[in-house]
Formats: C-alpha cells, structure tokens, sequence
C-alpha cells in the first residue's frame, strides 16, 4: 500500500512549474504567490456572529503562477487549477473586456474570478491587466482546513504583484483590508456566507502563535505556543463537506433570527445565557440550540485562549470537549466519524482536548496532545478507525484496491538542504504574514525529529491524515 505524503512548498511550485511549461512550452511564467490554510483551535461558527475565533496557520496552502499577457493582444484571463478534487473542467477564461459576475460552472472558478472582481473595484487601475496562471493546492479540500480562503488570498497576493507597476487610484491594501476583500468575494461569488476567520488567518498569521481574533471590530492578538512538549495534531477524516449545500447558511439564518429577537444586531452582544432563556419560548428549538451554542463558544473561546496563554492545557483541553459537544448537540454539524475520532483521542493519557474543527459536516479534528504520547494517539486511532472505516465505508472490489487494512508510515520530508535563493521565487508573491510558512516548509527539509514528520494512514480508499503541525520552527 503507497503511502501519501503532503506536498511541500517546493513540490507545489515544482509541479506547477512543471505543468505550465508543458502548456506553455518556452514561456516562462514571472510571478508566485503563496497562502496558507489554517486550523482553528475553538471559536466555531461565530466569526459571523462577531465573536472571538482562535486558529492559527499550518504549512499547507495554495500556489500560484502565472504571467502578465499583452493587453494589445488580448482581454482574456486563462485560470486553470491543478486540483484533483475537481470534478468539473479544470480551466476558464475570462474576459476582462465583459463585466464580471458569478459563473454557473465550473464552481471552483467563482472563488477566484470573485477575488478578481472585488480587486479590480477596490484598486481601480487605469487599465485591466490581462493574465495566465495555474494554481495548486496542498490544502485538502472539504477538510475544514480553509482551502478556499488560501485560495482566495493567494489570488489577491498574485493580483498586488501583477498590478505593483500598474498607476492606480487606490492601490494598497492593508492586511485587514485584503482579508476582508477576500471574504467578500466568497460571499458575493461563491455564495458562502462566510465570516472573516480564514481569510483574516491566512492574512495575518504568524509563527509559533495562535491568533484571538475579534470578529466584531477585526482586531486581534497574537497568543505564544512555544513549549515544545506540546503538540496540535490535525486529523482528517476524509469526509467531504460543501459548505454552500444551504446548512451552513441555515444556521447564519438561525443565529441572526435569535439575535433579532434578542434585540441585537448579533449574538456577541448577549451578556448570558439567562438574557437567552427568558426569550426561550418566542423561538423554535432549533433557533435556541443554535443560539446556546453561539453564545457559550464565544465565553468558551475567551477562556480558553486566556488559558493557553498561561500554559494551562487541561483547562484548555477541557474547553474544547465542550465546544465539540456543543456543536454536535447544539449546532449539529458533527458527524460520526469526527465524533469517533474525538472520542478515540479523548481516550489516551497525554491528550488534552480534541474537537471537530472548521465547518463541520465532516473534514478535520484538532488535538492538543503531549508530545510523548503522540504515537500513542496515532496508535489508537489508527487501531479504533479501522472498524468505523469498514463499517461506514466498505471495500468495492471494483476500485481495485482489496486491502483494507490500515498501515501507518512516518513520511520524512526529504533531508536534503535547499539553499534559500531556491525559495526566492516563491517568497516574491506572500504577503508578509505569509512568510513563515515558508520557513516552515524550508525548516522541515532540514530537521528529521517527530516535529517534521507528515503521518499518513490509509484504509481501502479512504485517509486519515495526520499533521503534526506546532513547534515545527525547532532549532531556530
């Protein structure tokens, strides 16, 4: 059984670089950019709430490259991704010389071409510039792990470097500015009705923290992770979500219904859950529930980032079984398999807390762990998925792959050293939050301890991943 290994920054420019030289034989393109994804540690389905959310940033995300085109030529963007989780045609072109709207198909297009739109109407160039690029992600898809914000963020990285010579009216953009043109494009083009927290992490990021953000006025403070005896172990459960399937949008509805029969303008502003319960019997049960959830993950992300800054992982711990609780009983966007995985890491001594992270309806957990007992929660895991994987998903002859036992195998990134000025190219195109992943990736090539290892477990067709994604800066 082949065992998977995520793609490190290198890859994914290589493999970029690779395809478009095949597409465009002797063209060479002249810009990257680079966005990471993020997990977030608690502070679920509140950004639109104006709560407090608190992710940080991991070493997987989005690339792109790609080139200015002659506009006495042409008025014509060609965007084409290299993601194999599209079903749909891969590539699109656009007209610049039309006015720009939502596309029906294909789908993944609109997080771009909305980036574009939202630029071109904030930056006002004197002209359009016409444009090729290829994008590629490491970021899994559906995983929870914000794939489409560091899409979006990599786009607008991409559009600043093509547009830094361009005259223009208005041309900088804050960091808080591209983050939130960036989650104005998801919402007006691939009618997700998404709040700041991913793309606002992706902006902003930095290493060896996590970030408090307030959702209600975009501020935020850094919080150190910097004891090295403590992981964050990320774990996909290989279950897809489509956050525009109208669940994800019924419950913004649900919390601004409770908001307005609260009398504010969102949950942030209820002071407790007494104010919520004397309105009790004016809402639905399901309008409640979600209200419950909101306002008591907006108190719990407060502690618990008060907590972690402190070093005090059991109580941090102890908040996230809450949160998961509350979104599997309250909000009810788990599913079995998160909640198996939860559970199965609940049940090791050194684990912390564990919970479902991101929008739910599958993708990722995220654990605080010792670092001495990570191999023994990857063991339980991998041990306790086995029968869920077989009960829920069972082999089919047909895809030809008649094993279904689970192997575990430690995937060393390679050991040898890429002097920096291979990187360079790469570096051009990342906001400057966006840098340290890059060091992270550049960091990973050169240190072979447990921190640098990408664990990967696979059953039949379905993959649990495992990142170990904190203190990886060790050495620095």
């Amino acid at each position: 059984m082949t065992a998977e290994k995520t793609a490190t920054l290198e890859e994914l420019k290589a493999t970029l670089l690779e395809s478009y030289r095949k597409e465009f034989p002797d063209d060479e393109p002249t810009i990257c950019a680079f966005a990471p994804g993020r997990v977030n540690l608690i502070g679920e389905h509140v950004d639109y709430n104006d709560g407090f959310v608190f992710p940080m940033a991991i070493p997987v995300g989005t690339m792109i490259v790609g080139k200015a085109l002659d506009e006495s030529t042409t008025t014509k963007c060609y965007i084409r991704t290299l993601s194999k989780d599209v079903g749909e045609q891969k590539s699109v072109e656009i007209d610049l010389a039309n006015e720009l709207s939502p596309i029906k198909s294909p789908k993944w297009a609109n997080y771009v071409l909305g980036v574009l739109a939202h630029f071109l109407e904030r930056v006002k160039p004197s002209k359009k510039q016409p444009f090729r690029i290829l994008i590629a992600t490491s970021v899994p898809i559906g995983g929870g792990l914000s794939s489409s914000a560091s899409v979006e963020v990599a786009m607008c990285t991409f559009l600043e470097l093509l547009y830094s010579n361009s005259p223009s009216s208005n041309q900088q953009l804050s960091k808080v500015d591209k983050a939130l043109l960036c989650c104005k494009a998801e919402q007006t083009y691939a009618n997700v009705p998404c709040g700041i927290m991913d793309q606002y992490t992706s902006c902003l990021a930095k290493a060896d923290h996590a970030l408090l953000i307030d959702c209600r006025d975009n501020t935020s403070r850094y919080i150190p992770m910097l004891n090295k005896n403590v992981c964050v172990l990320v774990t996909n459960s290989n279950v897809k979500h489509e956050l525009s399937a109208g669940t994800y949008a019924e419950r913004v509805h649900n919390c601004q219904v409770a908001a307005n029969l609260l009398g504010h303008k969102k949950l942030r502003e209820v002071t407790s859950l007494k104010e919520l319960e004397n309105v009790r019997d004016k809402m639905s049960p399901t309008t409640y529930k979600r209200a419950r959830h909101a306002i008591t993950e907006i108190q719990r992300t407060e502690i618990a980032a008060e907590a972690l800054n402190k070093n005090d992982y059991t109580e941090f711990g102890r908040l996230m079984y809450e949160s998961h609780q509350s979104l599997r009983d309250d909000f009810e966007v788990s599913c079995d398999e998160l909640d198996q995985l939860v559970e199965l890491a609940r049940s090791v001594d050194g684990v912390y807390g564990s919970r479902m992270t991101g929008g739910g309806f599958g993708g990722c957990t995220v654990t605080l762990v010792a670092k001495s007992s990570v191999g023994k929660c990857i063991e339980t895991m991998k041990n306790g998925y086995k029968e869920k994987c077989q009960q829920f998903h069972p082999r089919n002859d047909s895809d030809g792959d008649s094993d279904t036992q689970i192997q575990i195998c430690f995937s060393y990134l390679s050991s040898s050293k890429f002097p920096l000025q291979n990187y360079q190219k790469a570096l051009i195109g990342m906001s400057c939050a966006c840098v340290f992943v890059a060091v992270i990736s550049l960091l990973l090539t050169q240190s072979l301890d447990t921190q640098s290892l990408f664990y990967k477990i696979r059953c039949s067709k379905r993959i649990v991943d495992y990142l170990l994604i904190s203190n990886i800066l060790t050495g620095m």
